[in-house]
């Protein structure tokens, strides 16, 4: 393995004509990534999650790549604008009400045969329906599994609080009402298990917890691989020409796709790999997005200060959630400031070898929220910028 001070040095090189702040993406560490993602899958199409990528310039990298095939987004309003930037298959991972944005796909048979939405409640295709505004066009509905594990005779959820249908005869039911509504075709199932895909199970100086997880999540794949299956057969039994299941996420794609009721995962954090993804034993990635700020103070001996940095990530709030100083190894946050809006103090000795002017290069928690902070990605190959890409604020666009 190459050692960090040698990627700090080649990082430096590539970015020295560039100002900090700025972020980068190693496309070397980016392909890798994407190369494992495909091995993990084992001959499933891997679904790229364009909430984890948040460029299009990338998305279209991704997607030439063998092995994946269609986007899964985060917004209706992202759908559309992609659909329009003539990605043909992207599955909406969300349910909307946004109205505008079910007009358009109405009135437009090239997005609606495009877009897919997501649907868990008959209360969704009422509001689709008053939103049409006259449009016809047949729109195309995935409905969504919970995933999550139920123990203590359900009285204790582990997993995320989203989709409210869980059984085979609910999923039946709603697939049932879909079929008899005029204007809607269902052609798709979604499950997307986060407490085993987004949570590591080898957290450092925490052995008695990551066994902990480890049980947890051995239990859970073996509960929603029994039920998704039931689930699947009972929606078939409706809709017998299904196009598609979907499952998975960076932390478990191995493990989903050996289910034969499957037929594609969804992986997108896995491309960047932030420092969310360090603790798993199921895979290894390679940091491939970064982002640097400037050195513009040195308030004393074993003590810098960077401009901004203060990039926190979504979820339930705590350190997990901070970005990490990566580059020179050897700096920590101050524990009374942290990150900060305007400005970073960054203790340790590695300060002292620091100059006005300096990068030091930071990992994200999470995958794509980075490119809310920035305009451009640039795309390092080796030790040169390629190219310099806009990321989806870049274009004009903040969707969430």
């Amino acid at each position: 393995m190459r050692p960090r001070h040698a990627d700090r040095a080649r990082l430096d090189r590539a970015t020295a004509h560039l100002d900090a702040p700025l972020a980068v993406v190693d496309l070397d560490a980016f392909d890798a990534n994407a190369d494992d993602l495909v091995r993990r899958a084992a001959g499933k199409p891997v679904r790229v999650a364009s909430k984890s990528v948040r460029c299009r310039a990338l998305l279209e990298r991704v997607l030439s790549r063998p092995g994946f095939s269609g986007i899964m987004s985060f917004t209706l309003a992202e759908s559309v604008w992609l659909a329009r930037s003539g990605f043909d298959d992207v599955l909406l991972a969300y349910p909307s009400a946004d109205r505008a944005g079910f007009a358009e796909l109405a009135h437009d048979p090239k997005l609606a045969a495009a877009v897919t939405v997501m649907v868990d409640d008959p209360a969704q295709l009422r509001l689709i329906d008053d939103a049409r505004d006259g449009g016809g066009e047949e729109i195309r509905v995935c409905l969504e599994l919970d995933t999550s594990w139920r123990v203590l005779g359900g009285r204790v959820r582990i997993g995320a609080l989203r989709s409210p249908l869980r059984t085979p005869s609910q999923l039946a039911d709603l697939a049932r009402v879909v079929a008899r509504r005029p204007g809607f075709r269902l052609v798709g199932l979604m499950a997307y298990e986060g407490h085993v895909a987004g949570v590591g199970d080898a957290i450092a100086g925490r052995p008695v917890r990551s066994r902990a997880i480890r049980l947890m999540q051995s239990a859970a794949r073996r509960e929603l691989a029994v039920r998704r299956a039931e689930v699947v057969r009972a929606v078939r039994a409706v809709v017998p020409d299904l196009e598609f299941v979907n499952g998975g996420g960076t932390g478990s794609v191995q493990h989903t796709a050996a289910e034969a009721a499957v037929t594609e995962i969804a992986a997108g954090s896995g491309l960047y790999v932030p420092r969310l993804f360090d603790n798993y034993t199921s895979f290894t990635g390679r940091p491939a997005a970064l982002f640097a700020q400037p050195v513009v103070r040195r308030p004393g001996v074993g003590v810098v200060t960077v401009l901004g940095g203060g990039y926190p990530a979504s979820g339930a709030a705590g350190a997990d959630r901070l970005p990490v100083p990566y580059l020179p190894e050897g700096l920590r946050y101050d524990g009374q400031e942290g990150p900060g809006e305007v400005q970073t103090p960054l203790l340790g000795s590695a300060a002292d070898d620091l100059l006005i002017g300096d990068k030091v290069w930071f990992r994200h928690a999470k995958a794509g929220e980075l490119c809310e902070r920035f305009e451009v990605l640039h795309l390092l190959s080796g030790d040169t910028v390629t190219a310099s890409v806009p990321t989806y604020r870049g274009e004009g666009y903040t969707f969430l």
